[in-house]
């Protein structure tokens, strides 16, 4: 290599550890800068937040799972339906196709089958008991949101909730009626980077909720993919009618991957989508369940 090649990369280099040296006391100081049309507060960026997300009233699936479970790391298989605002059904499958448990909430009822064990759990659709054995450590309608792309937002006074650009992204600031505080970070979809602030559609990065210095939970919601509506469902006797979906054509960005941890519940899991669909069809008792013969049946009770 010529000394003046030399010089020349040695240049390049000796610029680019300049710049990371400059940028790395100041997070925010080298990240993109906000989009010319920019959210004026907290509260149009929520509403812009819930309006990308209007159209889904439900998701269904199929994701892969990975957890901890009494110190290493568990992964699986799952079909999933949600509707909302807090309706859950969760099928752990085995790699042969074979349920090895199925998970239920109906917004007040909560069971769990456990095939292997020959259990089946029941109880209230708590935050508790969805969070203890499906081992996500949030509440049903939290998880439905997050699955789907939609930060939930915990209940706030007029006011109580702030907005600024930080470290490339928005970010909004609550603080709760009930003693939390949460913060949102949201982008405009790339396609929408320079339209109007009030055309903006938004993809929601991280939600983190604290409560008296403790992090309940934090989701960092990653790989957004356009997402569709289900198609109906059909008799495959042909004798019954089609289920059509349970929602409006729906054609809305949906995060591949979620990861959630708490520093509460000292629980972390990731679910990344294989396959989801906007809108399921909703057949009867999809949210409730029965135990099966030669099942014990045991009362979840948790606080």
């Amino acid at each position: 290599m010529s000394s003046r090649r030399r010089e020349g990369v040695g240049g390049i280099l000796h610029a680019g550890a300049l710049l990371v040296a400059l940028c790395a006391p100041l997070l925010g100081a080298c990240a993109r800068p906000a989009p010319a049309s920019q959210f004026p507060t907290a509260d149009a960026a929520i509403g812009r937040m819930r309006a990308t997300y209007a159209c889904s009233r439900g998701l269904m699936g199929e994701s892969k799972v990975d957890y901890m479970a009494e110190g290493r790391r568990v992964r699986g298989g799952m079909l999933f339906v949600t509707s909302r605002p807090d309706r859950v059904r969760f099928d752990v499958v085995s790699p042969f196709g074979v349920t090895l448990s199925t998970l239920t909430s109906d917004g007040k009822d909560f069971a769990l089958l456990d095939v292997s064990n020959k259990q089946f759990w029941v109880g209230p659709a708590s935050e508790c008991n969805v969070a203890r054995f499906l081992r996500v450590p949030v509440p049903p309608f939290a998880l439905v949101s997050l699955l789907a792309g939609e930060a939930p937002v915990l209940v706030h006074a007029p006011g109580a909730a702030r907005l600024s650009w930080d470290s490339g992204a928005y970010l909004v600031s609550i603080d709760s009626t009930h003693g939390a505080s949460e913060e949102i970070r949201l982008l405009p979809t790339p396609a929408d980077w320079n339209k109007p602030f009030s055309e903006q559609r938004v993809r929601v990065q991280e939600v983190r909720v604290v409560q008296q210095g403790i992090e309940l939970y934090r989701a960092d919601l990653d790989d957004f993919a356009t997402t569709r509506t289900a198609a109906p469902r059909k008799d495959p006797d042909g004798i019954d009618p089609d289920v059509p979906p349970s929602g409006p054509a729906c054609s809305t960005e949906v995060p591949r991957h979620v990861h959630i941890v708490s520093e509460a519940s000292a629980q972390d899991v990731i679910i990344v989508h294989k396959d989801a669909s906007h809108n399921p069809p909703l057949t009867e008792g999809i949210f409730r369940q029965t135990a099966p013969p030669g099942v014990k049946v045991r009362v979840a009770v948790c606080r």
